[in-house]
């Protein structure tokens, strides 16, 4: 039973190495980075989808790179009803993730699955905003964090004229400060951020985002936090939209160096309302698809 618990505890410090640099602390429940190229304020169409982003990491740590790659598949649901004028939405996310931390061996396992309900309101000229409500519910793999969090998200978007002008803030709160292995789990904001226009069925753009812990009572804890900054490439083929973008840290603060990380998107809509949506439309967003 010891030796099965030193190798769980192992597991589950393995991504937190990879992705934070310190097997004492833990990062964001939700990955930094995750919702870029998104129009998170903008409604869906009524509809479900099926979206998964998967993403590579290599992080300049010492005397090897840490190299990580997470996978977040997701269903998606937009319902035909409001409440107080929004949009209901739901969402839920199974993320599934491998680390080889400074050189190690590879270690893999799937994270804490998060439930989400989200209102959207449409404001009217192409702006709308939204508020997201989830948990990440706790799970015993040893892996990524496992202590339950809840997630708070508030979005804001532009998408007229082919553009996708989207801030997405995500602030998370865990309900237990440690692990049963003593892995510390301060609270965290995010910020994602994207600015992207659309030509054709192409969609290019500056991308960045940055992420941080918040402060925690602990003695000597060493606060981690990130900006990074990337470029978003994405073609919309008609049955699935593909987004690419390549991020690449600017400041990061205990992480142990510097992260380079390319992404890939999928965006397959699984059921639409075709009266809520566009013909060949395949993006998130009721006015914009192309």
């Amino acid at each position: 039973m010891r030796t099965r618990a030193k190798r769980a505890t192992a597991l589950g410090l393995g991504l937190g190495v990879a992705l934070a640099g310190s097997a004492a602390q833990a990062g964001s429940a939700a990955q930094p980075g995750q919702t870029i190229g998104l129009p998170t304020g903008a409604q869906l169409p009524v509809g479900l989808y099926f979206v998964n982003l998967s993403s590579f990491g290599v992080r300049d740590t010492a005397p090897a790179s840490s190299d990580s790659n997470v996978n977040l598949p997701t269903l998606a649901l937009a319902t035909p009803w409001t409440v107080l004028g929004a949009r209901v939405q739901f969402f839920f996310t199974q993320p599934v993730a491998a680390a080889s931390p400074r050189g190690g061996s590879y270690q893999s396992g799937i994270g804490q699955p998060l439930l989400a309900g989200q209102l959207a309101w449409d404001l009217g000229n192409d702006f709308g905003v939204s508020y997201l409500f989830g948990g990440y519910l706790p799970i015993d793999t040893r892996f990524l964090t496992q202590e339950a969090s809840l997630s708070h998200r508030f979005a804001a978007s532009y998408t007229g004229n082919g553009f996708n002008l989207t801030a997405n803030l995500l602030y998370g709160t865990f309900l237990n400060e440690r692990s049963p292995f003593g892995v510390l789990y301060p609270d965290y904001l995010n910020l994602d951020l994207t600015a992207t226009k659309r030509f054709g069925k192409f969609e290019i753009g500056p991308v960045a985002f940055g992420s941080t812990d918040l402060p925690t009572a602990v003695a000597g804890y060493r606060r981690q936090g990130q900006i990074a900054v990337g470029a978003l490439v994405g073609y919309n083929f008609g049955p699935v939209n593909l987004q690419a973008y390549v991020t690449r840290d600017v400041i990061e603060r205990n992480y142990g160096g510097y992260e380079t990380r390319g992404w890939l998107r999928a965006i397959v809509p699984l059921y639409q309302d075709k009266k809520d949506v566009a013909p060949n439309r395949t993006l998130v967003t009721r006015e914009q698809g192309g």
